[in-house]
């Protein structure tokens, strides 16, 4: 049984900066909803010079409350986590008022794109045309006046998911990879299960202290909530084997038996969810499907 618990508690006033340890403040974007909680979580990181990581929506009450907390230190470079729209749709207008650096992963043009009808938030969220200035890889360094920020790449909510090690600090800066309100939706063809076990473990094998994530609270002991949240996807994969073998032999009949009780609205999500877990099931052996993949094509437990 799963019993994996949030921590949905968040203090914040939309504007005004938090300070989330020496050097960094957080501004949470008025643009909250299913998917976003609260709204966008902006840090800003430095003390001489700054990094802007995540600048959210295109909101302008947002962007000017992100130069406000800035004050008098150059903003030098924006990090972006993932080139979904709650999270870089404000990049554009941050460059042009500060000049900085746009500094994000390289996504792939090639790569197919999640249809309309299949986005888990009924809109188009993926923005497919963000370009950064400075393409980063897992494991590069970006470094400012008095910080430097590692990215760890960590795909499976999306492919071009980074999350920052600030160095030093024991702190890391996880976008949507994991969150303490929720877990992270993996929307395929957008997100990938196995990436997105791969990336936990990675930051399972690793000896942070703080999280703070694109949305909702900061999260202290981060290693056991990524443990708890492997433990979790283990356990949906369970259920949905199990729903396939007890004879739900499509992902639009393995949802009900899955999610019981889940809300409408979130009804697409739970769908993409189960499609991604069969996948997964597919790639080891565990289970067969003709192809292509349709929430309606015939599965079956091997």
């Amino acid at each position: 049984m799963d019993h994996l618990k949030f921590k949905t508690g968040m203090t914040f006033d939309y504007g005004e900066p938090a300070p989330m340890g020496p050097g960094i403040v957080r501004v949470v974007a008025p643009n909250a909803g299913p998917f976003t909680f609260k709204g966008t979580n902006t840090y800003l990181a430095g003390s001489t010079s700054l990094a802007v990581i995540d600048p959210g929506p295109d909101d302008d009450g947002h962007l000017a409350a992100i130069l406000k907390a800035a004050g008098s230190r150059p903003i030098t470079h924006i990090l972006s986590t993932h080139a979904h729209r709650d999270h870089v749709d404000g990049v554009a207008r941050l460059k042009a008022e500060t000049g900085a650096t746009v500094c994000g992963y390289a996504r792939d043009a090639s790569a197919s794109r999640i249809a309309l009808e299949n986005s888990p938030s009924g809109s188009y969220f993926v923005d497919y045309d963000f370009a950064p200035d400075r393409v980063v890889m897992g494991g590069e360094t970006i470094e400012g006046g008095d910080w430097a920020l590692t990215a760890i790449h960590t795909p499976g909510h999306a492919p071009d998911h980074l999350c920052y090690a600030l160095e030093g600090r024991n702190v890391v800066f996880s976008g949507d990879h994991v969150m303490a309100w929720n877990t992270s939706v993996v929307a395929p063809p957008e997100g990938r299960m196995a990436d997105y076990i791969a990336s936990l473990e990675i930051l399972l094998d690793r000896n942070d202290s703080v999280f703070l994530p694109g949305h909702g609270g900061r999260l202290e002991d981060p290693q056991r909530t990524v443990k708890a949240y492997l433990l979790h996807r283990r356990w949906r994969e369970q259920a949905v084997l199990k729903a396939l073998k007890d004879g739900a032999t499509s992902i639009r009949k393995i949802v009900p038996e899955v999610y019981q009780g889940i809300a409408t609205p979130l009804i697409p999500a739970a769908m993409l969810s189960v499609q991604a877990h069969v996948e997964h099931l597919i790639e080891r052996g565990l289970a067969s499907a003709a192809a292509p993949l349709t929430l309606e094509s015939p599965l079956e437990a091997l």
